[in-house]
Parts: structure tokens; C-alpha cells; sequence
């Protein structure tokens, strides 16, 4: 744990007694504040009452005594509408703040010389932020990663003067975190999200440009008009910048993903081939990768140790990630992609497809996909939208309900066994959600790990082999 002292004697108001606020607010108390703590849901209150957090219903407190308010990533701060919280703090002249803020201060206070490298970005954060840890980890670097992804900011280990910090940050915990300075600071890209808790694209834009606009090193991405605005903001303010792209043509320096490799569009040469790698494949994961070595090369690992620990990268649980291999069939496990936008990366990156898919559908079904139809083979449907997606594939691409995802995976399976092609996938990439049949998309992908090591012969699949 970080054990937040900068309220230290000072009384804080909290909301929100998840996973993040529930640890936000036992660092709070372990550094000596005084917490106050609410959460509308009974089971989380009791548990943070029961783990010694002062638990009352703000609606009565006194506001004037708070020293700040910490409000939960989850909660509106300004759109739909503000929480009721937010309200009342607003009007009692207290700040509203985030763990990522807390953290932030706690670093500049006692530790500064603990590296802090902080990513977003609307897709593709989560495997950045996986990566850089690998990296830093494989070169034999001190790692915390945590705070969109995995742990919470600070139930990770404390600040040490040469441990890294890899952050992901969502747009709602930017919002939470005014005085954010990561060393480096990562945005990859910018598309439509979250639009009902920012109000317009330019907000949402504007809230992610605080990350690498408070970094003393930005890496941005150059593949849509807003990054590319941020950049040119950022460039022509003098300050440190690295852009990066996943095509070569749209940058002139920085390091971009071109014919299967990272090359630096400076000299033109490359420094790291992925055209094998198993886990990184197609340009969205060029980006992410490009990304990752700049940030890596900042904290000073040499381009020898990025190569080596890229071959061990094992990828993101549940995301384009290989699981099972049985014979020259691989099972890849996209349970994450839980609607037709998520799919379109993996169905992008691989050919001869033996394609899992179905659940509970979202708008549109899997019309977007059409222009993948000819890399799938077979497709395999299940769950509520297998009627639905079957009249889609009609006509395009062979496919059988299956009903249940065992099911599914024995006859891909088989099917795919037979295939001429050198490296036939079994891609579970459901494009739904999961809760006809699971109760979340990675209860979901476990069971498609079982189920594929379930069959005779299979093995699971190693990192680092291609």
C-alpha cells in the first residue's frame, strides 16, 4: 500500500467504496487523515466499517470541516448530471480529487525520484500498459503496474526511489487528477467514448490531453485529427515529444509500425521485428507497441532489452491472446471483445478463421464486420444472437449454432484440424456481451481456455513461440 500522507491530522470526505475507494481510503487513514466514507450500496459500506473506515451518510456531514472530497472514477463529476456528492462539495468550496491525484501528490512530496509513467488513450491502453510493465519487468527493473488495469493506484507497493509506476488512467480518473505529472506520459489515440460522462468529444478530448500535456516526456499517438492537434499544441509549446503512429506515412520523426516491424522513421531503421510474434499482430498493436518503446527508451532500456522482452510478452488476459495449441491449430482467447468494434482487431490480424461468436448482442449486431466475412473459414454461434448472426453470415460465411461455447470449441476444433492452411486460429472473439451465459467476459474466456485444454492432445500455448 501507499499510504497517502499528505492529509495527514486533515479531515477527508470519500464516495464510493469499490475496489479503488476502498483501498484509496485505507491509505487515506494509514497516513494519518481523518476519513469519512460513504458508498450507497450496504455490502460496501459494511465491508469499509468493518476494515476500521468511518462510515457515515454524507448528506449529514458537516462539508465545511472536509479538507477535500475523493470521489470514485465511476461517479459523474459533471455529466449526465453532477452526483449529489459533487454538489454539496462544489458548494462548500472543497476540492474534488482522485487516487491518481493522491498519488501524484504523494510522489512530489516524499518520493519524486520514483518514475511514474502514466497511459491512455480510448483502445488499445490496457495492452500498452501491460507491455510496458513486461518490459520494465524482463530488463530487471523494480514494477508496479496497476490503476485502470489490475490493483488499484495505491494498494501498490510503496514509493522507492527506483521503482516504476505504470499507470493506466482513464479519462475519469484524469478528471479526478488536476495536478497529474508522469515522467511520461502515454496518449494513443482518440474515438468517440464515454461521451454521456463528458458531454462532446472536444471535452473528452481535452480531459485526456491533461495526462502528456502535465508529462515532462509526451508520447502521442498521430492516427486521428484530435492526437494530432495535441501534438501540434505540444510541439509548438517546446515541449518533449515523441509521436508515434501505427503507419509509417503519417509522421515524419517519432516511431511508427510499418510491414510488420517498429521502425524509427528518423533513419528508417527498425527496432523490432513483430511479423512472428504471436500476441502482437496488426497495426492497432503496432501502435501499442511503438508506444511502449518510446516510453521504455525514455526510462532507459536499451533497444536490446526492449527486443528481449518483447519475445516474451504473453499479451493481455483476454485479449488477442493465445491459450491452447493442438497440433498447428491455436485457440486465441478475445473474450474482451464484447461488441463488433472490439472483434474487428482480431479478425483484422489473423487468416483461416474457425470464428467463436455470440452472447447477448449489442446495437448493429456484427453488420460492421462484413468486410472480415472472407478471412472466416467457419463461424461458430452461440448464445442469444446466434439466430441474428447467422442471418448476417448468410450467404458470406458458413456457420453453425452451437448453442454453448464446449460446444463451439469441439466443433472448431475438429474443424479446424482439417484446415491445408499452415496456422489455422480458433478465435473465440464474441463481439456481445456475456451475460446470457456468463457473468463476465472473463468467466467467459476461462471457459474457453477449459474447454479447448479439455481436448486430447493440447498443450497450452508458450510465450515466445510463434
Amino acid at each position: 500500500m501507499i499510504a497517502v500522507s499528505q492529509f495527514s491530522g486533515k479531515k477527508v470526505a470519500l464516495f464510493g467504496l469499490g475496489g479503488s475507494g476502498m483501498a484509496t481510503a485505507l491509505s487515506l487513514a494509514a497516513g494519518g487523515a481523518e476519513v469519512t466514507a460513504f458508498d450507497d450500496n450496504a455490502e460496501s459500506a459494511a465491508r469499509a466499517a468493518d476494515a476500521g473506515i468511518e462510515v457515515a451518510d454524507l448528506r449529514q456531514a458537516d462539508w465545511s470541516t472536509f479538507s477535500a472530497f475523493v470521489l470514485s472514477p465511476g461517479v459523474p463529476l459533471t455529466h449526465p448530471a453532477p452526483h449529489w456528492t459533487v454538489e454539496l462539495a462544489r458548494a462548500a468550496g472543497v476540492e474534488i480529487i482522485g487516487d491518481v491525484e493522491l498519488l501524484a501528490r504523494e510522489r512530489r512530496a516524499v518520493c519524486p525520484d520514483a518514475t511514474l509513467i502514466a497511459i491512455t488513450g480510448t483502445n488499445g491502453k490496457s495492452t500498452t500498459t501491460a507491455l510496458i510493465g513486461h518490459l520494465l519487468k524482463a530488463a530487471g527493473r523494480d514494477v508496479e503496474v496497476g490503476g485502470n488495469i489490475g490493483r488499484a493506484v495505491l494498494d501498490l507497493a510503496p514509493l522507492a526511489p527506483e521503482r516504476f509506476y505504470v499507470v493506466e488512467c482513464s479519462s475519469y480518473q484524469i478528471d479526478l487528477a488536476p495536478t497529474l505529472d508522469a515522467d511520461i506520459g502515454l496518449l494513443l489515440n482518440l474515438t468517440p467514448d464515454h461521451l454521456d460522462r463528458h458531454g462532446d468529444m472536444d471535452h473528452y478530448a481535452a480531459i485526456k490531453e491533461r495526462l502528456v500535456e502535465g508529462a515532462k516526456l509526451a508520447v502521442v499517438g498521430a492516427d486521428d485529427a484530435y492526437c494530432v492537434a495535441i501534438g501540434d499544441r505540444l510541439a509548438a509549446s517546446g515541449h518533449e515529444l515523441v509521436r508515434i503512429s501505427d503507419d509509417r506515412s503519417h509522421i515524419a520523426r517519432g516511431l511508427a509500425f510499418d510491414g510488420g516491424a517498429i521502425v524509427s522513421v528518423d533513419d528508417g531503421s527498425v527496432v523490432a521485428d513483430l511479423s512472428n510474434h504471436p500476441v502482437l499482430k496488426g497495426a492497432h498493436n503496432g501502435q501499442n507497441t511503438a508506444a511502449a518503446i518510446a516510453a521504455c527508451r525514455a526510462a532507459g532500456l536499451s533497444d536490446d532489452e526492449i527486443r528481449d522482452g518483447l519475445a516474451t510478452f504473453p499479451g493481455l488476459a483476454h485479449r488477442m491472446q493465445p491459450v491452447v495449441r493442438l497440433g498447428k491449430v491455436v485457440f486465441v482467447n478475445d473474450s474482451k471483445a464484447t461488441n463488433a468494434d472490439a472483434s474487428a482487431p482480431a479478425l483484422k490480424s489473423f487468416g483461416d478463421i474457425y470464428w467463436i461468436a455470440g452472447g447477448r448482442a449489442k446495437e448493429g449486431g456484427i453488420t460492421s464486420l462484413k468486410p472480415y466475412f472472407p478471412k472466416v473459414t467457419r463461424a461458430y454461434l452461440i448464445g442469444e444472437a446466434a439466430d441474428a448472426f447467422a442471418d448476417t453470415l448468410s450467404g458470406a460465411v458458413d456457420a453453425v449454432i452451437c448453442g454453448t461455447l464446449e460446444n463451439a470449441v469441439a466443433r472448431a476444433a475438429e474443424d479446424a484440424a482439417q484446415s491445408d492452411a499452415a496456422a489455422p486460429v480458433v478465435l473465440l472473439s464474441p463481439a456481445c456481451a456475456s451475460f446470457d451465459q456468463y457473468r463476465n467476459f472473463e468467466k467467459r474466456g476461462d471457459a474457453f481456455v477449459s474447454a479447448a485444454m479439455a481436448l486430447e492432445g493440447a498443450k497450452p500455448f508458450t510465450a515466445g513461440e510463434a
